[in-house]
């Protein structure tokens, strides 16, 4: 399912929100993360704009403080599970920011970032924890660095300044079927 780090048969957007990792870095974490433009909508075209720098600052009101970002995720899975990736995995896309896991900071540079369209306030779909679930399963085949503790939510690397994926994500069950 993995060929020069694309997954097959998911939507390719490529986004210029990436860069090469560190000579040598070994791709041991997985974020997961939530996203929905404008917030607490689902659909539409705002998430692959906001990730190929095209998202029109005039098109919503909360556009206009986000436009100039500069930000990407590997993969987004939407509500239906479909998938699409944004930045193969052996390079670094920008999702987390300022991070730190294990006093180890910029989680960027060994980290897989995967955004689930979704809002703190809200379950996740049947069909997303699936897709999830098996696609973490394909990455720790490839990338066997990530596996067990080395899969963590936005807020675990990014506490007071993130709370994503949120407190309906129900880690338990995603784990369960990945793990």
């Amino acid at each position: 399912m993995i060929a020069d780090h694309w997954l097959a048969d998911v939507t390719q957007v490529q986004s210029p929100n990436c860069s090469d990792r560190p000579a040598g870095e070994e791709i041991s974490l997985l974020v997961i993360h939530n996203i929905s433009l404008p917030p607490g909508e689902f659909g539409g075209p705002w998430i692959d704009k906001l990730f190929t720098n095209e998202l029109p600052p005039d098109a919503h009101p909360y556009f206009a403080d986000i436009a100039a970002l500069r930000v990407s995720a590997h993969l987004l899975i939407r509500r239906d599970g479909a998938i699409i990736q944004y930045v193969p995995f052996n390079r670094k896309a920008w999702h987390a920011g300022q991070s730190c896991f294990e006093t180890r900071e910029n989680c960027n540079e060994f980290s897989i970032g995967i955004e689930l369209e979704g809002c703190d306030d809200q379950p996740f779909t049947d069909e997303q924890y699936d897709r999830l679930a098996t696609v973490t399963r394909y990455l720790i085949s490839h990338y066997p660095a990530i596996g067990s503790g080395r899969i963590v939510g936005h807020s675990d690397i990014a506490p007071g300044r993130k709370t994503d994926p949120g407190p309906h994500f129900d880690w338990t069950r995603y784990l369960a079927n990945c793990l």
